[in-house]
């Protein structure tokens, strides 16, 4: 900020010169002294300047509504909604969020430093504020054959960006058990910058839990229960509160907030589908939800404003008074919280859930790097068979919906021929995981339990973190159809019938993660693909394309599917069926 530009809001908050805006007769929530307080409240220059009346250009009364500082998503994968920053920031701007937290590891394992600059290109200048945290787990264990690998010298180019905050999730657990020098490096690279640092400790025991804590990291997003988020707290982290496409936390993790920690925890979405943010919001829903389940209006809104500002440092932001940056909503009920007006550095970009567009940038053209990434190279459907014997009992995959965890089972299952065959009656699917990074022609092949299926298969180029091809279906013939067609797409989401026509599809041709399509138009094909799992005698009540794509995630128990098959995730092995 320049010194004349600090003058004038100086002049604005002592009356000498006019403010920008004035927003009179409103009823402000005060994070700091946790209550509601009928003021005027005037800005300048995108900050709020007073608590008061003064003199200003543009006058609104807010007829009694009340003003709370608009919301921050203080972890989300941008990739994970299937389109760019400027399309996803149309999305989430007339939900109240003005900031978010953005973890690029999604684009980062498939294009490496490309990603993280496309992302950071693609997100300057929008109305959303995208702050970026850096990916500290390409790929997200040692073994995984991700499209990149990010090494610390990767990493420090980035590190003094204005808009890059820290280290992003620490997910590779065993380097940092084992001390390895790379981590090492990329720990100590943001804590000599004072940099927060994000973990990811999804089912480790206490003394993991308190590696992470005396390593600097601050923030835990995979906690399941309240008495995980109690035992986060104790040892002085954040608590992020989740509520995703799959991972749905909040329910059981708000039960652990009461009036002496609740400054502890925050929110955040994580992976959520457009779709879902179109119906349900964003942040603004989890804020809904805790209230619904008993938490006062007053701290809500601090998780979702003032707790994340002051976890990450963002010193001017989270909270309506002078010298904070003017991001607002204006709301007519505080607990079913309907978003009226949505405000950004002063200026309105939203009414009555329709985006205002002003001055929106035109996005840069995408580099060639980020459109070609699909190559499946020599694999067959040969390669599909998955021999077994009569009445052999073998690991199965047991999805939970609504949660990321799976559940390793054994059991006996239809091995006539000598090779699986899919199972309608016991729920067990075949579930393909295909390289699609470098032509190799690998293929980890394994059971499924929890989709019910009837008929057909469903397939996308997005599995984490290394996003290779995942697949699940009734038989090799529509299996080899939906993966085949995602190469031709350059990446996607399909459905295909028992015969292996395509019912319905979502071309996703950047990174194979994003569509460079409008997000309303991602949304009428999303819709599509809802209507054609019908078909296939889905009828369960989570989406399963997002389930699909944690299948492949080695760093989550119980068991997962990588390129080179089973993954025993609490011996963190390879197993054979």
């Amino acid at each position: 900020m320049s010194i004349e530009n600090m003058k004038e809001r100086n002049d604005a908050a002592s009356g000498k010169e006019m403010a920008d805006l004035l927003i009179t007769n409103v009823i402000v929530a005060d994070v700091f002294n946790h209550e509601l307080v009928k003021m005027d409240v005037a800005v300048k220059n995108g900050e709020f300047v007073s608590c008061g009346r003064r003199a200003a250009k543009e006058i609104i009364d807010g007829k009694g509504m009340y003003m709370i500082p608009s919301f921050i998503d203080s972890h989300v994968h941008i990739e994970s909604s299937m389109v760019t920053p400027s399309e996803f920031a149309k999305a989430v701007l007339p939900h109240g969020v003005t900031t978010v937290i953005a973890d690029p590891h999604e684009i980062a394992n498939v294009s490496g430093t490309d990603g993280i600059r496309f992302m950071l290109e693609q997100s300057e200048n929008l109305p959303l504020d995208v702050r970026i945290m850096l990916p500290s787990s390409v790929p997200a264990a040692s073994f995984e054959e991700s499209g990149a690998t990010l090494h610390m010298p990767d990493l420090v180019p980035f590190a003094d960006h204005p808009r890059v905050l820290g280290l992003a999730e620490v997910m590779d657990y065993p380097s940092l058990v084992n001390g390895d020098k790379d981590m090492l490096e990329k720990i100590h690279m943001a804590s000599s910058r004072s940099m927060p640092i994000d973990g990811h400790l999804a089912g480790l025991p206490s003394e993991l839990i308190d590696l992470y804590r005396t390593a600097g990291v601050k923030t835990d997003h995979e906690v399941n229960s309240a008495e995980e988020a109690v035992n986060r707290i104790r040892r002085g982290m954040y608590v992020q509160i989740r509520q995703g496409s799959v991972a749905q936390n909040l329910p059981a993790v708000i039960q652990a907030v009461t009036p002496l920690n609740s400054r502890r925890f925050i929110l955040c979405t994580d992976d959520k589908h457009l779709d879902e943010l179109k119906e349900e919001g964003s942040i603004d829903h989890l804020v809904r939800l805790a209230i619904e389940k008993g938490i006062d209006p007053l701290t809500a809104i601090q998780m979702a404003s003032i707790n994340a500002a002051e976890c990450y440092g963002l010193q001017k932001k989270g909270a309506i008074a002078p010298g904070f940056e003017a991001d607002f909503i204006l709301t007519d009920d505080l607990t079913s919280l309907p978003i009226k007006n949505v405000f950004r550095l002063g200026k309105e970009r939203a009414s009555d859930g329709n985006l205002i567009s002003k001055d929106w940038p035109v996005p840069e053209p995408y580099e060639e790097s980020l459109l070609n990434t699909v190559h499946i190279g020599a694999f067959n459907q040969e390669q599909l068979a998955l021999p077994l014997q009569k009445n052999q009992k073998v690991p199965i995959i047991e999805i939970l919906p609504n949660q990321l965890i799976t559940k390793k089972r054994i059991e006996e299952t239809s091995g006539a021929e000598g090779v699986f065959h899919a199972s309608v009656e016991l729920d067990h699917l075949k579930l393909v995981c295909v390289e699609r990074h470098r032509s190799s022609g690998k293929a980890g092949v394994g059971i499924v339990k929890g989709f019910k299926l009837k008929t057909g298969s469903i397939a996308v180029s997005i599995s984490h973190d290394s996003h290779h091809i995942m697949a699940t279906g009734t038989n090799d013939k529509t299996l080899f159809a939906a993966i085949s067609r995602l190469e031709e797409l350059q990446g996607g989401m399909v459905v295909a019938d028992e015969e292996g026509r395509v019912l319905a599809e979502l071309s996703l041709p950047v990174g194979g993660l994003m569509s460079d399509r409008p997000f309303e138009e991602v949304i009428v094909r999303m819709t599509d693909i809802h209507h054609a799992l019908k078909k296939t005698g889905f009828n369960e009540p989570f989406n399963p394309f997002v389930m699909l794509s944690f299948l492949a995630l080695p760093v989550i128990p119980e068991i997962k599917l990588t390129v080179n098959g089973l993954f025993d995730v609490t011996k963190f092995e390879h197993v054979k069926i």
